[in-house]
Parts: structure tokens; sequence; C-alpha cells
């Protein structure tokens, strides 16, 4: 039995004729760059979270830029984020000149330690970027500057609580695209419309630009694929949720399961945009489960404060124990919508032949 990592085949082929027809309206329509479909799909995407205002952008990584940007983080500026995320979470603070300023991660959840970000915030802080890792729900601490949210494996996950939430439809995603995408979410109209002139080189009329901005305008073509299956989102979300269920209680019931394997907790919001587990010989496991046909991933198996890149921060091995561990231990498992009750039992019962073999 195969089993992918993720089966983008499976979710878009109910869909085709709905895409297909989306994509056929732009075409004939010939408005590609931002438009009325881009703003249909911002207040469709702004009603299905619950949110006032989403301006598309071109990507994940750009709406944390200009996030950002938007509030005026420059040189001689610190941002506290955690060592346990994707690069861009980092990279948009280093492309600004700023100084990313870690603190470690819960064990539990992966998600930055409230009280260790808090302790991390300083004088030149001028802003937080918290990360809602795998689609669980980060724990935000109280803090006297803005917070970033990086909600890019977690759209619909939570309210947003900080200035604005920061979404990726890549299409890995649980809402993805076909090509790159993002969004920004807020509740501020002002901080909205800074974003939106932004995003466009910070022009306000054509021609006259009152910021230094970017080109990250979010496509109409992509905006009309994501309006097809933005309808389905609440549907995937509730199999995937189903789907992290089912595994838990194959793992509770298959002998052979080390007791020191440790399963995602489930907390209300969680949307599994990946589920992760922590295991005994990580990479041995990996090695035999690509030989068993099965697709993983690691996430993410180098912490951000120890890239090459950042090493001029000063940041050392053992600076943040609990991230460090989980670039050791951590494993992703299939999670997506239209993964079958068979496929997920062969994956358990294959984890489980590897320990018992080493028993």
């Amino acid at each position: 039995m195969k089993v992918p990592l993720l089966d983008v085949k499976a979710q878009n082929a109910p869909l085709r004729s709905a895409i297909l027809a989306a994509i056929e309206r732009i075409v004939d329509g010939g408005a590609f760059i931002l438009g009325p479909e881009v703003e249909a799909f911002e207040r469709e995407l702004a009603a299905a979270v619950g949110t006032r205002r989403a301006v598309g952008l071109s990507s994940g990584t750009d709406a944390l830029l200009v996030a950002l940007m938007a509030l005026g983080v420059g040189p001689g500026d610190e941002v506290v984020t955690t060592p346990y995320s994707f690069y861009a979470t980092v990279g948009c603070i280093a492309r600004l000149s700023a100084r990313p300023v870690f603190a470690d991660i819960d064990p539990t959840s992966f998600n930055l330690n409230p009280a260790a970000a808090a302790a991390a915030c300083g004088s030149k802080t001028r802003a937080l970027i918290p990360v809602h890792l795998f689609g669980r729900p980060a724990s935000l601490p109280r803090v006297a500057v803005p917070s970033v949210e990086d909600a890019a494996q977690a759209i619909a996950a939570c309210k947003v609580t900080g200035i604005a939430s920061c979404l990726s439809f890549f299409p890995s995603k649980n809402l993805g695209a076909m090509g790159d995408g993002g969004a920004l979410l807020t509740d501020d109209d002002a901080f909205a419309d800074r974003v939106a002139v932004l995003r466009a080189h910070g022009s306000k009329p054509k021609y006259v630009h009152h910021f230094v901005g970017g080109n990250f305008r979010l496509d109409a073509l992509q905006a009309a694929i994501l309006r097809v299956k933005l309808g389905r989102l609440a549907d995937w979300t509730a199999a995937r949720r189903a789907n992290a269920d089912r595994y838990r209680a194959l793992f509770a019931t298959t002998t052979g399961i080390p007791p020191e394997l440790a399963l995602p907790l489930d907390v209300p919001g969680h949307i599994y945009n990946q589920f992760v587990i922590r295991a005994p010989l990580r990479d041995r496991l990996r090695e035999y489960l690509t030989g068993s046909g099965i697709g993983t991933e690691i996430y993410y198996p180098l912490a951000l404060h120890l890239q090459p890149c950042f090493a001029h921060l000063g940041y050392k091995p053992g600076a943040f124990p609990h991230a460090e561990a989980a670039t050791r231990e951590t494993l992703a498992l299939p999670i997506y919508a239209e993964l079958s009750e068979a496929q997920q039992a062969f994956v358990v019962e294959q984890i489980a032949t590897f320990y018992r073999q080493r028993s």
C-alpha cells in the first residue's frame, strides 16, 4: 500500500469542473492582478474565519514581511519569535535589518513558550511573532508590543488576537492554492489599508508612492481557485480532526508501540495541518516507513538559531533545548482529509512493526 504524505490530486479531483470554470472566468475577464476576484475572495475569507478584514497577498512569507513593514520595523529593532518554525518566520525579520530574538518552545505543544517569550522582550522589542505551529493554536504572552501571528499552518484555528494574523495558501496547506498565495487578517481597518497600499509598491493613487512597499499582490487566478476551495475548508478540517482521532485510537490499540512515542494532544481549534509525533529512533523509523511506501516529513531538522545565515546572532547549540530536541525527535505522518482508514491502519502497523523488530 502506498500512503503519500499529501495527495493534492485526491483533493482537487472532485472540484475539477468548478476550478476549471473559475480559471475560464478569469481568462475571459482579462483582469489578472488584484481586481474584483481578489476583492471577493478577501470578503469571503474574512467572513469564513471571523475577522473584519482580509488582505490578499503573494505568499505567507510576504504577509509576515509586509505586516512588519506596516509596523515600521527596521534597523535597531528586535522581534521576538520561536527558533522552531519554517525559515520565513525569521527571514522576514532579517530582511528588514531587524534582529531576531529567540525564546524556547513548550515541549508538548511545540509552540512558543509564553513566559519565555515575555522574558525575551526588552526595550528594543518592536514586535512579537508567535507561530501556531502544525495547526495548533498557540498561547500568546501578554506583552506591550504588537503581535503578528504566523498562522501559515493554522487557518481558522483561532481568532486574530494580535494586530494581524498571516496565512499561507501554499498547496500543502489546509486551504491550498495552485501556486503561491497568502493573506493578512486583521480587525484594524487602518492597518489593513496600510498593508493594501504597501502590497502595491506603497502607491495610492497609482504612481504616487507614500511608502516604500513591494510587489506583494495576490493574483486573480489564485483568488478564483481559492474561492472554489474555501467552501470546502470546514469539511476538510473536520476530516483532518477525525483522522487525528483515528490515529490516536489506532496507536492505543496496536501492540508494539513504545510508551515513549508521543502523539499530538488534541486541543480546541487544532486543524492538523500536520500530525507530528515524537518518536524514538526517528531517523531510522523514517527510513523504514519510506521503504514501506509511506510518506513522512521532518518539520524541522535544524533549529533557526543554528542556521548558518544567523550565526552572527551568537546563539550556540544548547541555547534552546526544547526546540533542539524537537528537531531530533519529531516526524510528521500523513493526515490529509482524503486519507482512508485502511491507509491509517497500515501506517500505524508499519510503525509498530519497526519497533517490534527492535525489542
